[in-house]
């Protein structure tokens, strides 16, 4: 069921098109060279991901990368970043992109090191995680979110794994407030396409907000790092 529950609502996160294009916007001009998508799902952000560079793109789920294998120019394969097991030997990369994936990881503190090492000396992460404790709710326990983070705790673990924090931020506004009524009030255990929907009318209209200032409240904190 959480298999399920997790791939239903990665294809619901897909049809965010607007958002999913702000979110890009917002660390594009850190994408270059060889680049590496950690957990990359269905291939959601990687086809946009090879404007920048040579992309390679990992998961863990057979399902997902079924799927991924079908965007162009993506080389995609198994990749374990808990346990530090690639399709690829002895790369490095310039960029590493890891969207919504170490919640749903047990031990993200030594993912976060393995990331390090897969970084050249100069590189960049680009992390996105979900913000905040009180927001875990019945969507995040049905896709096998094992946390929720605050920037402080986030921080910590950056720190512990070598890498130096650039920028964090709080993001989606409106999307936290969905979330929180989602999967706290409602109870929901998926993110369903008519939410999607209602959220695409909207974001327009509150995500340019965000460039000007940083939002209390939000689904994710986004964060640069660099080796």
């Amino acid at each position: 069921m959480k298999d399920d529950n997790g791939h239903k609502t990665l294809e619901s996160m897909s049809q965010a098109v607007w958002y999913n294009r702000w979110t890009l916007k917002q660390f594009k001009k850190f994408l270059m060279g060889d680049i590496l998508e950690v957990g990359c799902g269905i291939g959601t952000f990687s086809k946009d991901l090879t404007r920048y560079g040579k992309v390679v793109g990992t998961d863990i789920d057979k399902q997902n990368l079924k799927q991924a294998k079908k965007v162009k120019n993506v080389k995609v394969g198994y990749g374990d970043i808990e346990m530090a097991k690639y399709f690829f030997n002895n790369r490095h990369f310039d960029t590493v992109v890891c969207l919504n994936v170490l919640e749903h990881i047990k031990n993200d503190n030594q993912s976060l090191i393995n990331i390090y090492k897969l970084l050249k000396t100069g590189g960049h992460l680009i992390l996105l995680v979900p913000f905040h404790p009180d927001l875990y709710g019945e969507i995040d326990k049905s896709i096998g979110h094992f946390r929720r983070y605050t920037k402080e705790s986030l921080q910590r673990s950056l720190n512990s794994s070598g890498l130096k924090i650039v920028r964090i931020r709080v993001v989606n506004f409106l999307g936290g407030i969905g979330w929180f009524l989602a999967g706290r009030v409602l109870k929901n255990k998926i993110v369903g396409k008519n939410k999607i929907g209602i959220f695409n009318l909207i974001a327009p209209l509150v995500l340019p907000l965000e460039e000007l200032i940083e939002p209390p409240l939000g689904t994710s904190i986004l964060v640069i790092a660099k080796k």
